[in-house]
């Protein structure tokens, strides 16, 4: 079988550790677990605030995990970095599947390198329903940024968050930017689903269309349009530069017919060939130059403030609905009420009442 031969074959020379302790380090690979669990949230800080990515990336994962024990270090490890958070910019890419996002991401990526930035890619990936699997491949398609000291590409599940957007990505956010990144990258899964979370969690929010607006126009959500701060007509090259420029027409009429935006400033549309690196300077000096007028306006400082206090709100409704779902009461009666609903002897709203008096004024043990 093909698997059984990839796994005896030899690691290669360039896989295999240099350090002198790589013998204990391997030999001490699968009590991994054990090792993490002992470690302290001040461990997991200093290794946070010294750029350590091995270290972030277990924190991430402590933010990510559904265990109570690893919520709380994970909460200890926030509330230590916050201090130390620095002004990062944060920017928001979605778009139709097969649209380029991870190419656009990897080319304007290398850009920013070179430009001496620090940069964090946080790629939502799209997770089953079924086995609640992740696909994980954005870290596979961005081989250069993923492999650059400079940058941080962390591929999340997105599980069953709305938009696409894992549960604790705003957190994630903050822990990178305690780790020296000033440049934070969100690609969303992009399948169509409502945007709101990446929109209340960046500074701007950059939506990729593909050239033939037509039935694409058609089919996008208004909302997601509506929520754009700029606009990138990707894969405009070889035979499609004329259908792209076309396109740029169509989505500017298009745009006429949305009511103007907050900040007051107008919805840019850009041309773009990710791969072949064309037009990628021009959109990101787009992006610099409406985050500079957001600043000067204020407006940048009031959209801060209002996204930590919908994410305290959110936070509020998450832990609500976990208390509620895990309720001794609640579980005990859950499956009884939805039996009844199902057979039709029970209404959706008299269950949900009944669930909740249950949670609010449980019975007394006799």
């Amino acid at each position: 079988m093909a698997l059984k031969t990839l796994t005896l074959r030899k690691m290669p020379e360039k896989f295999k550790s240099s350090s002198a302790d790589d013998k204990s380090t391997s030999s001490s690979f699968l009590s991994g677990r054990k090792r993490r669990k002992e470690r302290s949230a001040e461990a997991y800080v200093e290794g946070i605030l010294a750029g350590d990515r091995v270290v972030l990336g277990q924190a991430i994962t402590l933010v990510e995990s559904h265990l109570d024990r690893h919520r709380r270090l994970a909460r200890q490890i926030i509330e230590a970095c916050l201090p130390h958070t620095r002004s990062s910019t944060r920017i928001g890419i979605t778009g139709t599947p097969g649209v380029g996002k991870s190419t656009f991401i990897e080319n304007l990526g290398r850009q920013l390198l070179e430009q001496g930035h620090q940069l964090a890619v946080l790629a939502v990936d799209p997770s089953s329903q079924v086995s609640s699997g992740s696909i994980l491949g954005d870290k596979t398609r961005m081989n250069t940024l993923s492999t650059d000291p400079r940058a941080f590409v962390r591929p999340s599940p997105a599980g069953r968050s709305l938009g696409g957007v894992a549960r604790n990505t705003r957190e994630t956010i903050m822990l990178c930017e305690a780790a020296g990144y000033d440049t934070i990258f969100i690609e969303t899964v992009g399948v169509g689903q409502s945007e709101i979370s990446v929109h209340s969690m960046v500074d701007f929010f950059l939506l990729l269309l593909l050239p033939g607006a037509g039935d694409e126009l058609q089919g996008m959500k208004r909302g997601i349009v509506e929520m754009a701060d700029g606009i990138i007509i990707n894969k405009a090259d070889g035979e499609r530069r004329n259908l792209a420029r076309q396109a740029r027409k169509d989505y500017a009429k298009a745009l006429h017919l949305f009511p103007a935006k907050e900040n007051g400033l107008p919805v840019e549309i850009h041309l773009c060939s990710a791969l072949e690196g064309e037009g990628i300077d021009q959109a990101w000096t787009a992006i610099q130059a409406h985050l500079s007028q957001l600043k000067e306006s204020g407006f940048f400082a009031k959209r801060r403030q209002s996204q930590a206090l919908y994410w305290l709100n959110e936070s509020i409704n998450a832990r609500l609905r976990d208390t509620f779902n895990t309720h001794e009461a609640v579980r005990q009666s859950r499956a009884a009420i939805e039996q009844a609903i199902l057979d039709g002897k029970l209404s959706p709203f008299e269950g949900g009442d009944r669930l909740l008096q249950l949670f609010f004024d449980p019975p007394s043990s006799p």
